[in-house]
């Protein structure tokens, strides 16, 4: 069963918003998974949620009024990029990065592949006034949406100000990304005991998961099926700017090669698959794990087994029907989540 949690209002958030008439929202959290925690300079309203709905399907926010948020993270394929391996910008050009699907960020803390962007409403400023991406200002951004015949009366709705600003706008984004979450897949249902369509090889490939027999459980942890930290997963042997991951944040040697663990609901439509996208089917990230970890100075202990797995080709199909398993075909269609404009 779906339980009410996290969002809790009391006297340590700030009521600006209720105060000035926006309507308290309360995200329903599958009872699988843990609490979440909510901003408190940034409470979440039924009016916030809608003009964040609405900016993320907002041309206007990229330089030519051709891209949002919505073309490089659509919602049938787990708001991922339509299966490419690199996102193109406005100016057509190619990011090295594979976009990241959008989805339970709820839990997480930082954001992007090397995490460069702490708290939902900083990522939410880069991709606007990234020059690859939506290459764009974030003044000219602000002032198309106060000069547009709708934005000032949403953001009144939802802050009490018919003044268009960069902190509202992307406060506005983070309170509709954090209710995006999954968790009504047949491994949920299987975890909360509610009939599913779980298959038995499904099951099997579970126990090969969750157990030292697979070896992915480690980062991909049940429940959220991701850490939401940041692993060299055996990807490289020798590293350069594209592939240096977290290191290039944190100037740290010791996070070369390290990369944030993404969840793995909706994987099945998620695809390419790592920070590059280097590879394009599930089977193909089995074979990674199974034989094919390059070691580095930083390969993460929590690969217990970098010598290979030696599964058996029983145990990937079992691991890959799992791993569809995690397919929550109603985030893929929920129309709360879809293009409203």
């Amino acid at each position: 069963m779906w339980s009410l949690v996290g969002c809790q209002i009391d006297g340590s958030e700030p009521l600006l918003a209720y105060d000035l008439g926006a309507t308290p929202y309360k995200i329903e959290i599958p009872s699988n998974l843990p609490p979440i925690t909510i901003p408190p300079d940034n409470a979440t309203t039924v009016e916030g949620i809608a003009l964040g709905r609405k900016l993320f399907y907002e041309p206007m926010l990229s330089g030519d009024n051709t891209q949002s948020c919505g073309t490089c993270h659509a919602q049938a394929f787990g708001f991922s990029d339509n299966g490419r391996r690199f996102s193109l910008g406005i100016d057509q050009q190619v990011g090295n990065m594979n976009a990241m699907a959008i989805m339970n960020l709820a839990w997480a803390s930082d954001f992007f592949w090397d995490g460069r962007s702490v708290g939902m409403e900083n990522q939410a400023r880069e991709p606007v006034k990234n020059p690859i991406e939506m290459h764009e200002t974030w003044v000219n951004a602000v002032a198309e949406l106060q000069a547009s015949a709708v934005y000032p009366r949403l953001f009144k709705a939802a802050f009490g100000t018919d003044q268009v600003t960069e902190d509202l706008a992307v406060k506005a984004i983070a309170q509709f990304e954090r209710t995006m979450i999954a968790g009504n897949s047949d491994y949920d249902k299987f975890m909360r005991g509610e009939p599913t369509g779980m298959s038995q090889a499904a099951f099997r490939g579970m126990q090969i998961f969750f157990t030292e027999r697979g070896d992915c459980f480690h980062c991909h942890v049940e429940g959220l099926l991701s850490d939401y930290d940041f692993h060299n997963n055996g990807l490289d042997s020798t590293f350069n700017t594209d592939n240096i991951g977290r290191a290039g944040v944190t100037g740290r040697s010791s996070d070369t090669g390290k990369f944030k663990t993404p969840t793995l609901r909706n994987v099945e439509v998620s695809g390419p698959f790592m920070h590059d996208g280097r590879f394009a089917t599930l089977e193909e990230v089995i074979e990674h794990y199974n034989s094919g970890i390059k070691h580095s100075p930083t390969l993460d202990p929590k690969i217990k087994k970098p010598e290979g797995l030696f599964l058996t080709e029983q145990e990937k199909a079992d691991l890959l029907a799992y791993l569809k398993a995690l397919t929550d075909d109603e985030f893929l269609t929920n129309r709360a989540f879809s293009n409203p404009n």
